[in-house]
């Protein structure tokens, strides 16, 4: 239920974001010259020389195929129909993984939470003011029509992007001034004093370097079947239109040596078909068309997997693959902005009244953790005692705050799980009572007779079947609560405009979470309209905290901000946390083998597993 970015939404993060720019990030690279990887603070896992990453397996075989569902897609892809192989434009419907085919300068560690380090680009030189990223080519980087990769080709790539590429990918790079090739090896990136952390990971690790000669003889924002040069791992293979992609590997691979490659990139085939109803998907799955896919539903993996090759031993279903560690948070955000809601005790007592253990036992089939942090499992979530680094922030207002925030970081008590806890609607009862409310002829007043009533705002019908027994605890203690639901531009437009009273929403931060945060957190982002501060959070901490964010030098001193800004709004009750998934609910194919580790930040088995002839012979898998 996360939602992404929308455009307007990332134009604010962006001019957010560009407030703190100047003020110096990656500021350990400053005036360093050849270095292997970039990452925010240059905590770097992997030294000059490593062998691998070690969530590869670099002893992997080669071979075999994956036909794959793929749980996730970015820029134009999309899962259900592909009418165009340009998926970097906003034109068109792209097939999922054709980013696949080209190669980037860098490419990311996806065991560390923003690190690059060297695909095409063998090095990097950075200038003292940090605003000029020189990148130095291999010498034997080439397309795969055997066409060399040079600078010009890079330097072309990133002002197409800029210029014409989808909003996504384009908007990173607006801070980008120039990019130029120097000779054919030496790349020059220049970036505007305005630049944001974000502008050098994209320009680095997120842009695919197409080929010159081929978008100059070819529209580049147009939509088109036929495949582009690339340089990457694989190319394009067989295709029907709206029907399947096949991704052939290139043996030949340029780049199949380099340390950040060893164990990837296994299969010789990586095969997409494409469904528009998800039935026909699952029945594909039950026959071994599709030999790989995650399961989003819970009622569907509750009931659905008892098909025959599964009950054989031929399928897995698993949630052996934790989750990834990014900082992301869903939750019912309480307007605070509204008098009603003003008193924090009249938010925890709204809170209450959610029996999450019922929902999750009777509606949701006991998939979900209870959720706390507003940054997920990530480092950045607070839980202990406030350590010293926190202290320091925020003893100031310690007159001001809660008693609680100085204590272990509050956490949803648990229910009896009976759908009514008795015991938790009298903490609820008398906490209303002690912020002033009455009852009154059945009904909940304030001390001028104003009846407590709350609206649930929702775009999704699927939430009242959660809110409905909800309502029925808040409407048992005297609360006037309904549920609205708005069509999607009508819900939109109040959202925007704070004009709600409770409504629900999820979010999903970069693994390191500096840039952007005062949208959802600082006091002037609760008056901006379309910010993402919903629950009017207002807290002289809070501010006093994001104000560090742009000296940062550390990790450690941003954990200490994340985890002040955590514990001080948790502490007084803004959001009512809903739930997460704590792992990937997996189904596949007992013919793969994969490696040990999954790393925190990605989970990508079309690109990391490997086809296993010897299950596969042992299930009697052809293929």
């Amino acid at each position: 239920m996360a939602e992404g970015l929308t455009r307007r939404q990332a134009l604010t993060f962006a001019a957010a974001a560009a407030a703190q720019a100047g003020l110096a990030p990656f500021a350990w690279a400053a005036g360093k010259d050849g270095l292997h990887g970039l990452s925010i603070f240059g905590d770097l896992k992997y030294p000059p020389g490593f062998t691998h990453f070690d969530y590869l397996d670099p002893a992997a075989p080669k071979g075999g195929r994956m036909n794959y569902q793929p749980p996730n897609w970015g820029y134009n892809q999309s899962p259900t129909t592909f009418n165009t192989l340009n998926g970097f434009v906003l034109k068109g419907d792209a097939p999922p993984r054709i980013e696949t085919i080209f190669d980037t300068l860098m490419t990311r560690a996806f065991d560390e939470p923003d690190a690059l380090y060297g695909l095409v680009a063998e090095s990097v030189d950075v200038s003292d003011d940090l605003l000029t990223w020189t990148f130095h080519l291999r010498r034997d980087a080439h397309f795969n029509d055997n066409s060399p990769l040079t600078a010009a080709d890079a330097a072309f790539s990133l002002t197409l992007l800029k210029d014409k590429g989808h909003p996504s990918i384009a908007e990173p790079l607006s801070q980008m001034a120039a990019a130029e090739a120097i000779d054919a090896l030496t790349l020059k990136v220049t970036m505007t004093p305005q630049r944001t952390r974000q502008t050098i990971l994209s320009v680095a690790g997120d842009c695919p370097i197409f080929s010159r000669a081929y978008y100059t003889a070819h529209a580049f924002d147009s939509s088109s079947l036929d495949p582009p040069p690339g340089s990457g791992p694989y190319r394009v293979g067989n295709l029907a239109p709206g029907r399947f992609i096949e991704y052939e590997r290139v043996k030949d691979y340029w780049g199949k040596d380099l340390a950040v490659n060893a164990g990837a990139n296994n299969f010789d085939i990586i095969r997409i078909d494409f469904f528009t109803e998800r039935q026909t998907a699952f029945e594909a799955f039950k026959k071994g068309d599709i030999t790989f896919r995650e399961e989003f539903t819970a009622i569907n993996w509750a009931q659905d997997y008892n098909f025959p090759a599964l009950t054989a031993g031929k399928v897995k279903k698993t949630t052996e693959f934790a989750s990834e560690r990014l900082p992301s948070f869903q939750a019912f955000y309480i307007n605070a902005r509204r008098p009603k809601f003003a008193d924090p005790r009249t938010r925890l007592a709204v809170a209450l009244c959610f029996d999450f253990e019922w929902s999750n036992a009777n509606l949701f089939f006991g998939s979900y953790t209870r959720q706390a942090s507003l940054f997920g499992t990530s480092e950045y979530a607070a839980s202990a005692p406030p350590a010293d680094a926190e202290l320091a922030i925020l003893e100031p207002f310690r007159a001001t705050l809660p008693p609680d925030v100085f204590g272990p970081a509050f956490v949803p008590p648990k229910t009896d799980g009976s759908g009514r806890d008795r015991t938790m609607l009298k903490q609820a009862f008398d906490l209303l009572a002690a912020a002033g409310w009455k009852q009154q002829g059945g009904q909940l007043v304030d001390q001028s007779g104003q009846p407590l009533a709350l609206e649930f705002l929702i775009d999704q019908q699927i939430f009242e079947r959660v809110l409905t027994p909800y309502v029925a605890n808040l409407r048992a203690l005297g609360i006037d609560a309904t549920i609205r639901q708005a069509d999607p531009a009508q819900y939109q437009a109040r959202q925007d405009a704070f004009d709600f009273d409770l409504v629900m929403n999820a979010f999903l931060l970069p693994a390191t979470p500096i840039d952007g945060l005062a949208q959802f957190f600082s006091s002037r982002a609760a008056d901006q309209g379309g910010s993402r501060n919903y629950a009017a959070i207002r807290e002289p901490a809070v501010d006093a905290a994001l104000a560090k964010l742009g000296g940062v030098t550390t990790r450690d001193d941003l954990i200490a901000i994340t985890r002040v800004i955590d514990r001080v709004v948790r502490a007084k009750h803004y959001l009512i946390p809903a739930w997460y998934l704590a792992a990937h609910r997996t189904a596949y194919w007992d013919i793969f083998g994969h490696p040990a580790t999954k790393p925190d930040y990605a989970f990508q088995p079309e690109l990391t597993w490997w086809f296993d002839r010897d299950r596969a012979a042992a299930i009697g898998y052809t293929g």
